[in-house]
């Protein structure tokens, strides 16, 4: 898929959390086609000592208003600086980067996408574009307490949620792993992003059920293109960039220990 390199404008940027905001941001000219999973590597201007783009899932792509969302999770001087930007700055993007979520090909494939965390964020596009081909997913969405649990109102849109908290604040207690939903509803496919522990427990239960699953990886990523080799994993295929060939990958290529 041919990448482009786009000034875009900030036309909204909204704390939904202590940690995340909202970035929102318009082209000039129709933006490409992108898929569900894939990212872009956003440039940080007048930040000291950020040097390099920073690698951001795509959340949503509204074609009416022409702009591209990403939630920023801020972990660092980067990301803190990208979620103070005002509305009128101009940010360097390139996109769409890497290989996104396998799209069904029968309407009633029945699919569960599941977030945790900053890992919520390409399952709201994918949702979309589910909808779009005529099949209503459902969202299991994980956090450690209520307020971290983001844009609900959005994710309700493109089908059932449910959520889960480690503290109880909201939906059911503990881990997704654990919420009913997995015991109550029959899934065809399994599609994961969060951290790896929440991902490995996900890939377990999928392997144990005879599920597919796809898990989009969040190795560290500088470069996006496969040069830098920062963001190898170990595949039964060997060593490869998962910035290139993934970050998506279905759990029978990885070499982890389901």
């Amino acid at each position: 898929m041919k990448k482009y390199l786009l000034d875009l404008k900030v036309v909204e940027n909204v704390h939904l959390a202590p940690n995340f905001a909202l970035l929102k941001l318009l082209a000039d000219e129709p933006l490409p086609e992108m898929q569900p999973g894939q990212f872009a590597e956003i440039r940080v201007d007048n930040a000291h000592n950020t040097f390099l783009r920073r690698p951001i899932s795509i959340n949503f792509v509204d074609r009416q208003q022409n702009t591209v969302w990403f939630l920023i999770q801020i972990v660092g001087e980067g990301t803190k600086h990208l979620s103070t930007l005002n509305v009128g700055a101009v940010v360097n993007v390139l996109l769409p980067l890497g290989n996104g979520f396998s799209m069904p090909q029968h309407i009633g494939e029945k699919l569960l996408l599941v977030g945790g965390g900053a890992g919520i964020a390409p399952m709201l596009y994918f949702g979309e574009q589910l909808v779009l081909k005529g099949i209503r997913p459902a969202f299991l969405l994980g956090a450690r307490t209520a307020s971290m649990l983001l844009q609900l109102d959005e994710f309700t849109k493109y089908g059932d949620v449910y959520t889960t908290t480690e503290d109880g604040s909201q939906g059911e207690k503990g881990f997704v792993t654990q919420h009913s939903v997995l015991g109550n509803r029959h899934f065809d496919r399994i599609c994961c992003c969060g951290p790896k522990p929440m991902m490995l427990s996900v890939a377990r239960y999928a392997k144990a059920n005879g599920i597919t699953c796809e898990v989009s990886l969040e190795n560290k990523m500088a470069c996006g293109l496969g040069v830098c080799l920062c963001c190898v994993e170990n595949t039964t295929v060997g060593n490869i960039c998962v910035c290139k060939e993934g970050p998506v990958f279905n759990i029978n290529d990885l070499l982890w220990q389901i």
